[in-house]
């Protein structure tokens, strides 16, 4: 089996994850940094090892990381071992906290947040109306950035004076070129910023969900101070990067599709079956890092041995023609069904996937409505991947609003 070097500077996602569909169900993969381990490609294969029991998050299994042959300031060490959270353990454990994270975004309580999402969706189309007309903008850092950062933090009781600082540090955390002696800084930094907006919490509760896992670790549900830190940290870094690549990777498929943005726009399709093509085409995240082998594990036709690590690579498998039949490779709002596993599947599937659909259902539509002329200020193919193995990130989206 050959093994796949991902590319840390992701120069073409889309033919990288091409490469790891045809290596097979199960491919050999090298992380940036020369740490090797499996990656899950195929939509089938995935649902299986997303839901097998033989497949954990306990990275002490890992017999590289036994040996000590995963160095701590490997680029990617926060997502390997990121700590303890719902994100690393699994069973009794794995549903204790998710449940409490699960309890504050059923669909019911996400719902209670459109009025305030449709209000910073208008506040920042306002502000984008105030610019001269012509003037080239960058969709993300204006529009797409602020929405989510803005109400992941309200949900989570983060003060916006913080925002640039937990830019700065989720910008190093996420990337593959931050340089390995900053690693172990940017990672206390991090524990140190989110350690001490919990005790500002713990100072002075609010109705957010930080305040609501104190109290639930003070009424005797046992999180450590280590679990609410981290839960913390996973819910604010996943809860925001994946719909700011939601958003903007919708705009960037409705602007190479012409046609089917006159569908949209027109009403003929509704923008649900956008958000939900773009979940498949264009995933938002491309890899998720990292799950371990407890014994030997079939995965078609080939072994994921025991000890070793594996990622989902959605990229890949969201562009799998056995699922999706010989049309899996291009964009179309019109497919149904259309079952993808975006956002995860199974016990772990992403808690937050209602909150992403929702800001993302607001925020589209009323871009439209607002700019029905937008226009890419640069050809597609010119957009950058920022270097990110497990965000499908751009560093901008210049566009001139029309």
């Amino acid at each position: 089996m050959t093994r796949i070097a991902l590319d840390p500077f992701v120069t073409d996602l889309d033919g990288e994850s091409a490469r790891l569909r045809t290596a097979g169900p199960l491919a050999k993969v090298e992380l940036p940094g020369g740490v090797h381990c499996y990656a899950v490609t195929h939509h089938a294969e995935a649902r299986q090892l997303l839901t097998d029991s033989r497949v954990v998050k306990d990275i002490n299994v890992w017999t590289a990381w036994q040996r000590g042959k995963i160095p701590m300031d490997w680029p990617l060490i926060g997502l390997a071992n990121p700590g303890r959270s719902m994100l690393t353990v699994d069973g009794a454990d794995h549903r204790r906290l998710r449940t409490l994270v699960a309890q504050a975004l059923t669909v019911k309580r996400v719902e209670r947040l459109r009025a305030g999402i449709e209000a910073l969706t208008t506040a920042s189309l306002d502000r984008l109306s105030a610019l001269p007309r012509g003037e080239q903008i960058d969709l993300k850092a204006e529009f797409a950035y602020p929405l989510p950062m803005n109400v992941i933090s309200e949900l989570m009781g983060v003060d916006g004076a913080d925002h640039p600082r937990l830019k700065e540090l989720f910008e190093k955390f996420f990337s593959t070129q931050t340089p390995p002696e900053e690693v172990p800084q940017m990672m206390a930094d991090l524990g140190a910023l989110f350690t001490k907006i919990v005790d500002a919490k713990r100072e002075n509760p609010g109705d957010d969900l930080t305040s609501a896992l104190i109290a639930a670790s003070e009424d005797g549900d046992h999180l450590t101070d280590e679990e609410i830190v981290n839960t913390l940290q996973l819910i604010i870094a996943a809860g925001h990067e994946t719909t700011i690549s939601l958003i903007v990777n919708a705009v960037v498929a409705l602007q190479t599709h012409p046609e089917q943005r006159k569908q949209v726009l027109g009403g003929e399709v509704p923008w649900e079956n956008v958000i939900e093509e773009t979940l498949r085409w264009n995933t938002p995240t491309s890899h998720v890092l990292i799950r371990f082998a407890t014994e030997d594990v079939e995965v078609g036709d080939k072994v994921l041995p025991k000890g070793e690590a594996l990622i989902v690579s959605f990229g890949a498998l969201g562009r799998d023609e056995a699922q999706y039949g010989p049309t899996a490779g291009d964009f179309d709002i019109t497919r149904s069904p259309n079952r993808h596993i975006a956002f995860g599947h199974g016990p772990h599937v992403c808690p937050g996937a209602a909150l992403s659909r929702l800001e993302a259902g607001v925020a589209l539509p009323a871009l439209y409505e607002r700019f029905p002329d937008l226009e890419l200020a640069v050809p597609a193919s010119e957009l950058r991947n920022k270097p990110i193995v497990t965000q499908n990130d751009l560093y901008d989206l210049p566009v001139e609003l029309g």
